[in-house]
């Protein structure tokens, strides 16, 4: 079974990035390349991530009118990323249209995962509160993950503690999870969290790590333990 540990590679140019990497070993773990690291570094890092052995989630969280989501959607996809994700509150013709481009493109031989962003790991219901949304954070995901499965997308990013009644609701998704930490381990800039072994019985499928093992005095240690952890 592969490992559901997803790295962060949150670096601010390429060289860090696979330095990291190459302290990482890609039978344990995929990556995530986010906005920081992507604007520095553009597409040439996922391909040097993915000759290292990666798989990678491409975590751009695409939001704008729909044709504009779909183009990029596209050209995400023909990258031969692993995975690539949209948020759910660009509205259902948008999620429509990311769904449609990404359909057919296997240029790593498979089709990347299609997931959406609910709602953020950092955001509680006082933040939802000053955005508009008065609704509780539980109901507010409720609502864009059923949205989501009407776009016919593969999954969500979602908090582990909305992961189980997520799961309940739409079996068929898979669900992706930041703001895992170690037990012993601070909660950083999240707000929702919970230890790995946590996470997965609520129902993630895949969480995505990063200071706890990137900024470790041994990535590689960090990542075996974590991996322990899950199993345990």
């Amino acid at each position: 079974m592969k490992s559901p540990l997803i790295v962060a590679l949150d670096y601010a140019d390429t060289a860090a990035a696979l330095a990291m990497a190459e302290l990482l070993d890609p039978r344990q773990c995929r990556v995530k390349v986010g906005k920081e690291l992507f604007t520095a570094s553009g597409p040439k890092v996922i391909e040097q991530l993915q000759n290292r052995g990666f798989e990678v989630f491409l975590d751009l969280k695409f939001h704008d009118i729909p044709q504009t989501v779909a183009k990029a959607c596209q050209v995400a996809a023909r990258l031969g990323v692993w995975m690539l994700n949209v948020h759910a509150s660009g509205g259902k013709a948008m999620l429509e249209a990311a769904r449609e481009a990404v359909d057919g493109v296997t240029a790593s031989g498979h089709q990347p995962l299609l997931i959406a962003v609910t709602v953020l790991t950092s955001l509680d219901a006082d933040a939802l509160g000053q955005l508009g949304v008065h609704d509780s954070v539980k109901l507010q995901v409720e609502r864009l993950a059923a949205l989501s499965a009407e776009a016919g997308l593969d999954g969500l990013v979602c908090s582990a503690q909305e992961a189980s009644r997520l799961k309940q609701l739409h079996p068929e998704f898979c669900l992706v999870t930041p703001g895992i930490r170690p037990a012993q381990h601070g909660a950083d800039d999240q707000r929702r969290t919970m230890t790995p072994g946590a996470a997965l019985a609520a129902g993630s499928d895949y969480l995505v790590i990063g200071r706890p093992i990137t900024a470790a005095p041994d990535p590689a240690e960090a990542l075996s333990a974590l991996l322990a952890a899950c199993a345990g």
